[in-house]
Order: C-alpha cells, then structure tokens, then sequence
C-alpha cells in the first residue's frame, strides 16, 4: 500500500457559482477538441459532483515543452493548474524533486487499493517515489508496443498463428527470427523485420531497452534500480546478456556470425535503415507491404488495419531467456517498453478536496472505458481489456488480447535527473554496435564507462 491514504485533502476554492473549478493540465488537441465530452463523462461516468467543474487547460504538445513549463510553475509555487497530465517518462524527476502532492496521503485508502491491486504494476511503478514507496501520481493511460505481422505471409509460409495462440503466447526470438527469415525468403517481400534503432531517445528508452531486458540484461543492476538512487546503483551494460541482445541484432541484420552462438537464429532479414529509422520512418515499409514484422506502439494498429484488415495480426515481442534464467532482477521474458501519462497535483493547489474527487472519477471503470473508446486511450487496468467496449471497439478491439499481454510484462525507462545526458550516450553507442562500427562489448565498454561518470559526477 502506498501509505495510509486520507478521505479529505485540503481547503477547497470556490467558484463565483458557488461551486468548485478544478484546473487541469492536460492533453492540448482534446482538450481543445472535447472538453465538452470529457467534463460531461466525469459527471456521467465518473461519478463526479455536480459542484465540481472541470476546466482542461491544454499543454503544449511537445512531451519536452510542457515539461519545462510545468517545472516552472512549480517552482515558482504557482496554485493553477491544479492537476496535471505527466508523460510517465519524465514525472519521476519531478516526484523526485518533491514537487508534486503525495497521493498516499490525500486519496482515500479505497482508491490506493484499486491501484495497488488491479493497475498494471509496471506502470504504476513509474509513479512512485523510490525512497518512500508513496505514490505521485495515478496511472491515467500507459502505452507500450507490440509486435505487428503479415497473418497472411506467414500463414503462406506454413505457420498457424491462430491454432498456435501467437496474439498472447510469448516466443523466443530464436523461433520468431527463423519465422521472419523463411516467410520473407517465401514471400519475396522486401524485409523481414522492421524497427526503430536511429540515434535517439527512442533507441534507449524503447527498443534497445526492450531487447536487453528480453535477455535478462539491465541498465543499472535490474529494475529495483530504474529510478536510482543515482551513484549508489551498479552500471550493468557491460554484462553478457546485454552484449548478446546486441550481437543478436547484428544477426537479425547482418546474418554475422559469433563463434556459432547464434548459429540456429535466422538472420539477415532486417534493413540497415533501421540505424536511421524512427517510429513512423520504420512503419512506413510495412504498411506499404514490404515487410513481414513490425514493431510499434498501439497507433501502427490502426494504421496497419486499415491496410491489411484481418490479414494484420499482433504478438507480444519474442523474448532470449525466460524471467527464472534472468541475470538480473525483474527481467527476463517478453518484454515491452513504457509510454503513457499519469494525474498528478498541484501541491499548492488551494483546492485539494475537489483535486481529489477528479481524480476518483477518472478512475472508475465507466470513465476508462469512455477514455478508450472515445481517444483510443488504453485502461491502466488488465481487466478492461476483456471488456465489451474494447472487444467493439474498431479495429483495435480484435488486438486487446495481445495488448493486455504487453501491458502485463512493461520495462520503464530509468528516468532520473541524469537520464537525458544518459539516453543519448546509450542510443549512440547501440547504434555503433548493431551498425558494426564497433564490437557489441567494445560498444558496452565505453557506454560503462560514460554512464559510470554520469552516475558518479552528479
């Protein structure tokens, strides 16, 4: 539990009405484009007093931007926005800081127990203070990838995805790469994997994090250590199943050899562009036909769909060793990187009781299930995946199977105060490595010892 939790929170402002206007910092394009809506399901839907009025202040749209806005209200104590949307990737460094309200002691004991007990642990992980154990934040929604195919290539190859439960049943990237390698050798399709592996946030964030920790491999020691503490944390980049993850990518796009150890793996079916491919540059070749996998976030779903209708399909991303073979703590298995937004508050807002009855609407099932069906904004919770909204909902709703897979098995970013100078030392050296600039363990030992000084010099 995070805390003993409170049934009130603070003083509350009133409205010239009489009533309670609650500032939100939210999304820019729906708060521009459906406040309406929103305001009206957290009365209908959430439950929420009709004393209460919801105003959607919209934050700039660069994920960068509204963090730097926001860290400025803070810091000057500024009482407005009395809530805010924090992207899960950068509202660690603000808990850390102590400039957000602690939940564990505003919500009421029955909220921190729906949290505790039916979100998904990895992402609400990513609100809580490492040193406390309290929580910052209330999962809002999470986003993370999966991996696309062609039903049809690989059927034709001589694959049974449906009979064989691919959409929810985790393989190894040994059979998953020897499956890429012969359907595209089959189908004559110009590529048989498509990623993102430019130098840039989303290599080391995302990708390049999702396959070492499929191998068991760790950034700093395992995911106890993802929010620090910084220099009291080991540095682990340099270990073997990092280096392996690194040399498997160069088998998937080279078919180079590592002394037999790769021996069984197919290889050579993955471009070179993908060095300088990010998210839509890589979707590209897949939605025009010319790949046979693809990996991305819920929004390729969409657009792959509309192209490929049932002949699209989805799996959880293969894995190198399963959770018990794992070197380090809480990795292992498939594994699939973290996005998504958290509700955090104001600590100076004068009007924490209303902040706090928000909050508590946003979290009823009704209210998600709106959320998702409305912006296509997926529940932190597992158990509305298998809801009668999400089934219907199209065409996403014939993926929410693989998607509460990949939920249930999220790898956080290491955000802390050093993490961007980090990121781009680590997407520039796992670049090198799958670029063969460098040897993978050559490329590790000189990202250990950059993030060694990181850690030590802060």
């Amino acid at each position: 539990m995070f805390g003993n939790g409170s049934d009130t929170g603070g003083q509350v402002g009133e409205s010239e009405s009489g009533g309670t206007t609650v500032v939100w910092g939210f999304d820019a394009t729906v708060a521009q484009d459906h406040a309406d809506q929103l305001r009206t399901a957290l009365h209908e839907k959430g439950g929420l007093s009709d004393d209460i009025r919801v105003e959607f202040q919209p934050g700039q749209p660069d994920s960068g931007k509204r963090r730097s806005t926001y860290n400025r209200l803070l810091s000057s104590q500024e009482t407005t926005p009395d809530m805010f949307m924090m992207d899960n990737g950068w509202g660690n460094i603000f808990i850390q800081r102590g400039q957000l309200a602690n939940l564990s002691e505003v919500l009421p004991e029955s909220a921190l127990s729906t949290i505790e007990n039916e979100y998904f642990g990895g992402f609400t992980e990513t609100a809580i203070d490492p040193a406390s154990g309290d929580l910052f934040g209330v999962p809002l929604y999470p986003d993370y990838p999966t991996m696309l195919y062609r039903k049809d290539l690989v059927e034709e190859a001589g694959y049974n995805p449906t009979e064989e439960n691919w959409a929810t049943e985790p393989m190894t990237w040994k059979r998953w790469s020897n499956i890429a390698a012969e359907t595209q050798d089959v189908s004559g399709v110009d590529y048989g994997f498509t990623t993102q592996w430019d130098i840039y946030v989303g290599t080391a964030c995302c990708t390049f994090n999702e396959v070492l920790s499929s191998w068991g491999g760790a950034y700093f020691g395992g995911r106890e250590n993802l929010f620090g503490p910084v220099g009291e944390r080991p540095v682990t980049v340099d270990s073997d199943p990092v280096v392996n993850s690194l040399n498997m990518m160069r088998k998937f796009v080279h078919d180079e050899s590592f002394d037999g150890q790769f021996s069984d793996y197919g290889g050579g079916f993955t471009p070179t562009n993908i060095l300088g491919w990010i998210e839509d540059s890589s979707l590209a070749p897949f939605v025009d036909g010319n790949a046979v996998f693809h990996r991305n976030w819920p929004y390729a779903i969409n657009q792959a769909a509309s192209e490929f209708g049932d002949d699209l399909g989805t799996m959880p991303l293969p894995y190198g060793v399963p959770e018990s073979e794992a070197q380090f703590p809480g990795t292992g298995g498939s594994t699939s990187a973290l996005g998504g937004w958290h509700i955090t508050v104001n600590p100076n807002s004068q009007k924490l009781d209303a902040v706090t009855q928000v909050i508590q609407a946003s979290m009823r099932e009704e209210f998600q299930l709106f959320l998702l069906e409305v912006e296509g904004w997926l529940p932190p919770r597992a158990s509305l995946f298998n809801s009668e909204t999400a089934a219907e909902l199209e065409p996403a709703g014939g993926y929410m199977d693989t998607l509460r897979v990949a939920g249930e098995n999220t790898m956080a970013r290491p955000v802390t105060a050093v993490w961007n100078n980090q990121s781009s030392k680590i997407a520039e050296q796992a670049n090198r490595a799958v670029g063969q600039e460098v040897s993978s363990s050559e490329a590790m030992a000189t990202l250990q010892s950059s993030l060694e000084e990181t850690e030590r010099d802060n």
